[in-house]
């Protein structure tokens, strides 16, 4: 007996010490997750975390997240760590169906061994199991058949963690791997192809889904070439930079909801010093941020109604007097602390479009993070609200707000407002695939019709012989 308690009584520090490094893998699963935001995705709206349900919008149909929570029935609380590793590193399932690059798994090829360890670590032992499925994504022909993303990943998928870079300092390193391993930023700012895959003009701006997620390059008119680490740093944050007329909205604002106010100033600060380097593609000589001054127009046709207003300009600035005035000013000046930024000199309504200025007005802000709650309502996703605006008054309202506060060559048309009201630009992918597999059937038919043909021919000329 005395034999066996000491045995336990040596036996406990090695315990306690493999507990203490299973809370510590946890832990730092829970962050990387958290730096790679998994739960903005796989949370839909007043849903459990990581149960998915939420349906995304892509160019080629709604694509629903999957319950990523360690339910044996329904999520991944079947699958081993390697299943794990292929799923977040090369998508592939554990039944090994492919999944669709929705989920950013060519971003987390750069992960390291570690990092994944940790994540699977915390997804089974620190996520919350849910018991409920979630609905299946169903994608027009051909895109539903998984198995032709087979192709997609010989083509376009990363197979490889990141190394170090020796001739960079640790933090530029640490930043990089953040930027283009959790964090997935070249997934949204970087412009995709006829395949749907990231071209060679690395975070040069791409429209995701409704939003447009701009250039984010070194370059100083079209990126964020004039911003310094402390202005980064604090976006990354707080979701805007107190020096600016700027404000994180769409997918930006959740991620840094989400995700990037959490990370240690260290990690955000070596994000900063990686993002700088970035090679800058320009758009153009104006910046995005130059345009527009304060200004108002609304006196010259003050108490005329809107059917009263002749031109299109005066019907915009009724629209804007009645719901915009208010919070972001008569003149477009916004706030003093910027809560509700100035119009003018705002990236919103300058830039390569107006796609983001029109996600605002239909969709609102949401953005929640330790320095304030920042909200601007929707104006059109919401069709018995007293505030909802159809597309011709947001295409009024719009111009207006391009015409006195921002880049006056941009234009929007009510069917502009309709694009971004079903979810963003569609591609043509899903009907080039159909013609490209109609033209292989064709061939494929004409090539047997021949041979039969040649078959028969030859067959008749041995029988004549």
């Amino acid at each position: 007996m005395k034999r066996s308690l000491f045995i336990i009584a040596a036996l406990l520090p090695t315990i306690a010490f493999a507990q203490d490094s299973n809370d510590a893998l946890v832990k730092r699963g829970a962050y990387v997750a958290t730096a790679s935001d998994c739960v903005a995705c796989h949370t839909a709206p007043g849903g459990q975390p990581m149960a998915g349900g939420l349906p995304m919008s892509s160019p080629v149909g709604t694509i629903m997240s999957t319950n990523i929570t360690p339910s044996k029935e329904f999520g991944i609380g079947k699958y081993t760590e390697q299943q794990f590793s292929d799923a977040v590193r090369k998508g592939v399932r554990s039944d090994g169906a492919n999944l669709y690059p929705a989920m950013p798994y060519t971003a987390f090829s750069h992960m390291s061994d570690e990092d994944i360890s940790a994540l699977y670590a915390y997804f089974m032992q620190g996520v919350k199991p849910v018991d409920q499925t979630t609905k299946e994504t169903s994608l027009p022909f051909p895109m539903n058949i998984r198995a032709s993303m087979m192709g997609w990943n010989l083509l376009f998928r990363n197979n490889a963690p990141l190394t170090s870079d020796p001739s960079q300092s640790d933090e530029w390193n640490r930043g990089r791997y953040l930027v283009e391993g959790p964090a997935h930023c070249s997934t949204c700012h970087t412009p995709r192809g006829i395949l749907m895959q990231e071209t060679s003009a690395k975070m040069s701006g791409s429209q995701v889904g409704a939003w447009y997620a701009p250039n984010i390059t070194a370059d100083v008119n079209n990126g964020i070439g004039s911003w310094s680490k402390t202005q980064l740093v604090e976006y990354l944050k707080t979701g805007k930079i107190s020096d600016m007329n700027n404000s994180a909205s769409g997918s930006m604002a959740e991620a840094i909801s989400h995700s990037f106010q959490y990370l240690t100033d260290a990690d955000l600060g070596a994000m900063a010093t990686y993002l700088s380097t970035i090679p800058a593609i320009s758009k153009g000589d104006t910046s995005r941020f130059g345009h527009g001054t304060a200004m108002s127009v609304v006196p010259s046709f003050r108490g005329r109604s809107l059917n009263e207003s002749a031109d299109a300009l005066a019907k915009g600035g009724l629209l804007y007097s009645a719901n915009c005035a208010s919070c972001h000013g008569y003149e477009g000046q916004g706030m003093k602390d910027r809560y509700y930024p100035a119009l003018f000199k705002n990236s919103a309504t300058s830039g390569d479009n107006a796609n983001n200025l029109l996600a605002t007005i239909l969709y609102g802000v949401h953005r929640k993070t330790e320095s304030g709650d920042v909200f601007m309502p929707p104006f059109g996703d919401q069709p018995n609200a007293m505030n909802h605006l159809n597309n011709d008054d947001i295409a009024l309202l719009a111009n207006y707000i391009l015409t006195s506060y921002g880049d006056k060559k941009l234009n929007v048309t009510p069917e502009n407002v309709q694009v971004i009201r079903d979810g963003g630009p569609k591609s043509n992918m899903v009907q080039l695939a159909r013609i490209g597999m109609g033209v292989g059937a064709f061939l494929l038919v004409a090539i047997l019709a021949f041979i039969t043909l040649w078959w028969r021919k030859r067959t008749s000329t041995a029988t004549q012989v």
